[in-house]
């Protein structure tokens, strides 16, 4: 890992729990732009993609149209994929309908784990695999809620950067860190109402 990009994500963001909407709704973009891509070239166009797509404001994307489309698919900041960007916009009316039905989708999200990071045992970046069952049933929920580009392997790559899940290898100082957070609840006010690249662990 020598990308300072890279690195300052893998020690700060990956895999650290999550709980701010807004963040959750970034964070699901990004992993559905980045299917077929490596995740550094998401990486660093992280900051255009905020400034393109309203501050990853739900509530505005929604309404995006033919014209915001138009102006997305001509901007060589982002990934100018027509159904990565249309996702986005389904996408967004999905969320704001969860947030609507659960208060948050943070409330909605966390259900699947109940509440709490999954900690994993790994040795080596081969052992992670690229989703789990768990995975596969938040891809049914959220298709069936109208997302797209939610597929078991985007929805765990989700589940891996919101810290839904400790997949940091136990060799990796990370791992313990936030397996030692874990013993506290990552969202104690929450009751239970009721999912990427494996090869950014370390």
């Amino acid at each position: 890992m020598t990308d300072l990009l890279y690195q300052a994500y893998h020690d700060h963001e990956w895999g650290v729990p999550a709980h701010d909407d807004r963040r959750l709704f970034e964070m699901l973009i990004l992993e559905g732009a980045q299917a077929g891509l490596n995740w550094l070239t998401i990486l660093r166009k992280r900051e255009h993609y905020r400034r393109a797509f309203a501050g990853f404001d739900p509530a505005c994307i929604a309404g995006y149209g033919q014209e915001q489309i138009a102006r997305l698919l001509a901007d060589p900041g982002i990934v100018r994929n027509r159904r990565k960007v249309e996702a986005a916009i389904k996408n967004a009316r999905a969320f704001l309908a969860v947030q609507e039905q659960h208060g948050t989708f943070d409330t909605f999200l966390w259900c699947y784990v109940d509440g709490r990071p999954l900690q994993n045992t790994w040795r080596s970046l081969a052992e992670i695999p690229a989703y789990t069952p768990k995975a596969e049933r938040i891809s049914r929920d959220l298709k069936q809620l109208g997302f797209a580009f939610v597929g078991p392997t985007i929805c765990y790559a989700f589940m891996q950067a919101v810290g839904m899940v400790n997949d940091h290898t136990i060799d990796c100082f990370r791992h313990q860190e936030l397996q030692e957070s874990a013993d506290y609840p990552s969202n104690p006010g929450m009751v239970s109402a009721v999912t990427g690249s494996p090869n950014r662990s370390g």
